[in-house]
């Protein structure tokens, strides 16, 4: 079942046009990389999803039903969840309250709690320590427990790894593993043979528009169809 359709979108900061048209779908337990080099518009594409950036032309559905026009916290209670390049913790409070407060009012928050230790291990070990004084690789562990608490059917991952020492991508590359267990995920990652290894399919895009996709199982890193368009 496709959940997410993004159909012929045209996005703008000002006059400044980023996004030149471009479509993508993802279906429910996906996981689907959208890869390419700084500036050519991954994180416009996330922010158009979220209706942050909304598009002057195309159309974005969720379950089949149009987000143009909705404010940014009526996409999220359809159940479309981000997890930023900055992550966005709640440095001075603890771990678990990082967790619960991204709990529905309506849903279990120790439930949350209990499968977001389940998930990520490490977090359990450090459930009241202040998320600040956790390393880059935790905290995106908590970053990723918190998009799973929220219950979403859609989490929107940007750089996950950006800025890590490359003894914690392992771990958040297991930790993204793990919530791909849990919801559907589209993921923009530099990180090109941890996008491929995570994902199912890719979108490849440039100057602003999709230029290649595919599976992930018919490609590699090494590809020079892939690497003459990732490369500075």
């Amino acid at each position: 079942m496709t959940l997410l359709d993004v159909e012929n979108v045209h996005t703008y900061y000002g006059e400044s046009h980023i996004l030149e048209g471009v479509s993508l779908s993802v279906a429910a337990s996906e996981v689907i990389a959208l890869i390419g080099r700084n500036g050519v518009g991954k994180t416009t594409t996330l922010r158009t999803i979220l209706q942050l950036t909304p598009p002057r032309e195309g159309s974005v559905t969720f379950r089949g039903e149009d987000l143009q026009g909705l404010a940014t916290n009526e996409v999220a209670r359809r159940g479309i969840g981000w997890i930023p390049e900055e992550r966005r913790i709640y440095s001075q409070l603890s771990v678990a309250e990082n967790v619960r407060i991204a709990v529905p009012s309506d849903r279990d928050a120790d439930a949350a709690l209990k499968n977001a230790y389940e998930t990520f291990p490490d977090l359990e070990r450090f459930g009241d320590r202040d998320a600040g004084t956790l390393s880059g690789g935790q905290q995106q562990m908590l970053a990723l427990a918190r998009g799973l608490a929220g219950e979403n059917d859609l989490l929107l991952v940007d750089e996950p790894s950006e800025g890590l020492a490359p003894r914690i991508v392992a771990a958040v590359a297991d930790a993204l593993a793990a919530a791909a267990e849990e919801t559907t995920l589209l993921l923009v990652e530099q990180n090109l043979p941890l996008a491929l290894d995570l994902a199912d399919r890719f979108y490849l895009l440039d100057n602003g528009q999709v230029i290649d996709s595919g599976d992930t199982d018919e490609v590699r890193a090494e590809d020079e169809r892939l690497r003459r368009h990732l490369s500075a």
